[in-house]
């Protein structure tokens, strides 16, 4: 078998110069422990400046963690986070925000194009609920979605407006907020939402093992350092997992190489999408493509070397990451159109 390029997923792709530089600079020295330090608070304060947010910022080593931790601040034991019906914290987590949690429920909601569809967030928020079922308590959305697909700033305010009526905490899972950004998202549209904590992915997007949760209301703050601790995720080498946003948002804006990276990978899967001879499953929006293909066609490509995934519908889908190549990109189509 051939070695080929990845496209099973973003994460498969190593760590970007920008964010190893800043991680190998971090190392030198000896500073104080548990983000007490200038490196800690100099990318936190990248981080509100991308956001343009007065925020509390924490970095921790996963995503899965991150949202977890999100969830169970937000959501009381006996309540329930509202939330697409295949989102990442309801299919690819393990249970980890009801562990996290103390036991809440993931409520699943349906949707147009991996996004949650209003009519569904209205008829979950607007039924009576007896004292035997479990209430909302929070909305958690995702951007860029599963299935590749972006919300703009008036969809996210068309679900989160009833969420905030309601009295709900919004959680939005960032993991490649990158990539949504990069497609035309304002980042600053979440303060705008009333979005309560944002997770900023960092792996994703070329980071070694870190990601961002950013505390758009401040007032969670408290106990939260002691939530983290609980968790595992208090590290008393913080400054090594905060450096590495030094780098990848080092530069003014859209030139910064979180997004700059973000926009590379969906420029690479817009050039895919255009090339595979396989019909489109959704609509390619970021980093991601998903087609409708066989069986005897998944085998004949991954004979040829090339990794992908199948996805809960079945769907194959192709990840462009900050290090996929046009060569690696061309080779793929070619070999695509090869085998019919």
């Amino acid at each position: 078998m051939r070695e080929r390029h990845d496209f099973f997923s973003d994460n498969t792709a190593g760590i970007c110069p920008e964010a190893l530089a800043a991680f190998a600079a971090a190392n030198a020295g000896f500073v104080p422990s548990y983000g007490a330090d200038r490196l800690t608070a100099q990318a936190a304060d990248a981080v509100r400046a991308l956001l343009d947010a007065d925020a509390e910022v924490r970095f921790v080593s996963t995503g899965t963690v991150a949202n977890a931790i999100a969830c169970a601040t937000l959501c009381p034991s006996a309540g329930a986070v509202l939330a697409y019906e295949q989102a990442h914290i309801l299919i690819h987590e393990a249970g980890a925000p009801s562990f996290f949690g103390g036991g809440l429920e993931i409520e699943p909601l349906a949707g147009i194009d991996s996004r949650i569809e209003p009519a569904a967030l209205d008829h979950a928020l607007a039924r009576p609920r007896g004292p035997h079922e479990r209430r909302p308590a929070a909305l958690s959305l995702t951007n860029a979605t599963e299935y590749g697909t972006v919300y703009d700033e008036a969809m996210l305010a068309r679900l989160c407006g009833p969420a905030k009526d309601a009295g709900l905490g919004i959680h939005l899972d960032g993991a490649r907020l990158a990539n949504a950004v990069a497609a035309g998202f304002d980042p600053r549209a979440l303060t705008r939402a009333g979005i309560d904590i944002v997770v900023l992915g960092g792996s994703k997007a070329g980071a070694p093992f870190s990601e961002a949760i950013v505390l758009l209301d401040t007032s969670l703050a408290r106990g939260f350092d002691e939530r983290l601790t609980r968790s595992g995720q208090l590290t008393s080498k913080m400054r090594l997992l905060a450096a590495p946003w030094i780098g990848l948002l080092d530069g003014a804006g859209d030139d910064c190489p979180w997004i700059a990276h973000a926009r590379h990978a969906n420029a690479m899967a817009r050039r895919l999408a255009d090339g595979l001879p396989f019909a489109r499953a959704y609509p390619v929006e970021s980093n991601a493509v998903f087609v409708t293909m066989d069986g005897a066609r998944e085998s004949a490509l991954a004979a040829r070397g090339w990794r992908f995934a199948r996805f809960e519908d079945r769907s194959a889908r192709f990840v462009c990451s900050w290090a996929t190549s046009k060569e690696a990109v061309d080779a793929l189509i070619a070999d695509a159109r090869d085998i019919g």
